[in-house]
């Protein structure tokens, strides 16, 4: 079961995706990565790692810390 930082880096992934105007399928692209891969963890089933992020940070033109500040 995903914990609460997990879900909520998801979050702050999906909404900068959101802000960005990327799916789940085109950052799955930018990735090289398979959608279900990329699905697992913007449901908070499976949690980012460090490098994960940064490589998401980067195809969605971001600084990494973005996903890890606390939410206002």
């Amino acid at each position: 079961m995903p914990d609460v930082l997990h879900q909520r880096i998801a979050a702050e992934v999906r909404a900068e995706m959101g802000r960005a105007r990327v799916s789940g399928s085109q950052l799955a692209r930018k990735l090289n990565r398979s959608h279900t891969y990329i699905w697992r963890r913007l449901s908070g089933e499976v949690a980012f790692d460090i490098s994960e992020l940064e490589d998401v940070a980067g195809a969605l033109g971001v600084p990494v810390s973005k996903f890890l500040e606390p939410a206002a």
